[in-house]
């Protein structure tokens, strides 16, 4: 079978993993690359392409083209803000007459698949795509518009109703987005719901995934006490998530296990929460490049979000180590996983911590929560079925070509 050429457009660097879409790229691209795909990268990115970042990237693909973003407060991208009618996070993604250029040159020669990743970052594109007629799969990967509202509610004041704004803007371009594209593609089937309710045609299910082969043979740590949480700093549904664990939640694991130690891992720690919660117990461990050495050093996985969207990478990486799971219901939103079969839920600070405590005090409790999560990620979420899934979906844009 001839090998199928693909042109995929990314707005970062899937290198280094520091985010769960970076995760989600890196592996899918590994994944097709050893399916033979031959595949042309195209990156707007915000950070340079470093030597280690070409020596992951390099060799999966057949070339790999890396343009830079220009800077956050740009005078181009403030006055699209201010002026045009997209939202903010098209005008940070967009208005690239270089990128736009790379990419129409590109169109001049045969794709087999062309992929774009976010709808925030179809703006370069969208253009030539329709001049040519060109089929194309638009990734997406968060239901953008209803996503934004953590991010709105750290503004001040004054600037919230510029928020409500661009969040109507956001509406308008994300259903201009899944119209537009030959095939969409959703991470959960709940978004892919609310996708098919905006454009009136249907949505792909390419789930998030974890590396299941390199999970193999971790066991947790009763004895250390540790509790985990990991994630991206640079989202704000992950900062909400730390304060409500350290105002509300530790606390009341501390009254009952006063051993009990709390791990934070992430990119962009913020550097004054040392200050903030200054308690010994705390171990503020940064970004942390293989996160099999703090897992394997952790007693139980918290993940106290209540914010954000699709399903969380760091959640099923936790499952696929065996880690025991205490999580909200947006923590396991998009999984097939059940309470007190998967994973213990919990809503108020008061249950979560009950939850955690269960875990740090029952060991056959923890293994069994435990052993019962890696089995469910290990059949539903492996990045080669995600992969699978992702080859049909091109498969179907073929057809329609």
């Amino acid at each position: 079978m001839k090998a199928p050429r693909m042109l995929w457009a990314m707005p970062y660097l899937p290198w280094p993993t520091t985010s769960g879409g970076k995760l989600r790229q890196f592996h899918l691209l590994r994944c097709l690359a050893d399916r033979g795909y031959r595949i042309t990268l195209l990156v707007q990115s915000k950070t340079l392409l470093d030597d280690e970042a070409r020596n992951q990237l390099a060799p999966l693909v057949e070339r790999l083209i890396v343009l830079p973003r220009r800077p956050l407060k740009h005078p181009r991208t403030l006055t699209s803000v201010l002026f045009s009618r997209y939202p903010l996070l098209v005008c940070v993604n967009g208005f690239a007459p270089d990128l736009e250029a790379r990419f129409e040159a590109l169109l001049d020669e045969p794709w087999d698949i062309v992929q774009i990743e976010h709808s925030y970052a179809l703006e370069p594109y969208i253009a030539a795509l329709a001049r040519r007629g060109q089929a194309f799969v638009l990734s997406e990967h968060n239901l953008e518009s209803g996503l934004s509202a953590a991010t709105y509610q750290r503004l001040p004041p004054l600037l919230r109703p510029l928020a409500r704004i661009d969040r109507e803007r956001y509406r308008r371009w994300e259903r201009n987005a899944l119209v537009n594209a030959t095939e969409v593609i959703a991470l959960t089937e709940g978004d892919a719901e609310s996708f098919r309710a905006i454009s009136g045609r249907r949505a792909h299910l390419v789930v998030n995934g974890a590396d299941t082969r390199a999970a193999l043979g971790l066991q947790p740590d009763h004895a250390s006490q540790r509790v985990l949480f990991v994630g991206n700093f640079e989202y704000a549904p992950n900062l909400e998530a730390v304060a409500f664990a350290l105002d509300e939640i530790l606390p009341r694991v501390w009254q009952a296990l006063p051993q009990a130690r709390f791990a934070v891992c992430g990119y962009k720690l913020p550097a004054e929460w040392e200050r903030r919660w200054p308690d010994p117990r705390i171990e503020w461990r940064g970004f942390v490049a293989d996160l099999r050495t703090v897992q394997r050093e952790s007693s139980v996985f918290l993940a106290p979000l209540r914010q954000g969207g699709g399903s969380k990478l760091k959640v099923l990486e936790a499952l696929a180590a065996g880690l025991p799971l205490v999580s909200t219901a947006q923590g396991v939103s998009g999984l097939g996983v059940h309470d007190h079969e998967h994973y213990l839920a919990g809503e108020s600070a008061n249950q979560l911590a009950a939850g955690t405590i269960d875990l740090l005090q029952s060991r056959e409790l923890a293994q069994r929560i435990g052993a019962a999560g890696r089995r469910y990620v290990r059949e539903h979420h492996s990045w080669e079925h995600a992969a699978n899934q992702l080859e049909q979906v091109h498969q179907t844009l073929k057809s329609c070509a």
